[in-house]
């Protein structure tokens, strides 16, 4: 009997128009893994001149969600945030695009929360997502740091 866990990493991808991170939430002060989507005319953050005459955003390119669902291939569960509503919204537009093109990463999308990811905390981002983890996977609250100090 092996002790190893065959599981895949539980992570985190907070995303939108400008980028998406990808973070593997079992790593206490991991670096996320930054994709971005490519932006041959030099728009960058000026998000307007992706809009069409009707206030509709152009979606990003194909290579964009190709790139995020490369990185989520391996994960035992995926949790993705996101901002937006709707067909505006980054987080639905990658979900859309993983059942369409890649079902079998699909299966492992336990979650879609909306946030604030722009007035969020990196540390704030990743403890929302490890409390959805554990309550999703009915796991007990981590215990408080040991100081060493026994309490009769």
């Amino acid at each position: 009997m092996s002790t190893t866990n065959e599981q895949g990493p539980h992570l985190l991808v907070v995303i939108d128009h400008l980028e998406a991170k990808i973070y593997k939430t079992e790593v206490h002060g991991a670096v996320p893994q930054r994709i971005v989507p490519h932006d041959p005319h030099g728009h960058g953050r000026h998000l307007h001149g992706h809009d069409t005459t009707d206030g509709k955003r152009h979606p990003e390119s194909k290579a964009y969600y190709e790139a995020i669902a490369k990185t989520l291939r391996g994960a035992d569960q995926i949790l993705v945030f996101g901002s937006g509503k709707g067909a505006s919204s980054a987080m639905h537009q990658l979900v859309a695009d993983l059942k369409q093109f890649h079902p079998d990463i699909a299966r492992h999308v336990v979650g879609e929360v909306t946030v604030d990811s722009h007035h969020s905390t990196e540390a704030e981002l990743l403890a929302k997502a490890r409390e959805f983890y554990a309550e999703y996977n009915h796991e007990p609250p981590a215990p408080p740091s040991n100081t060493g100090i026994a309490h009769f």
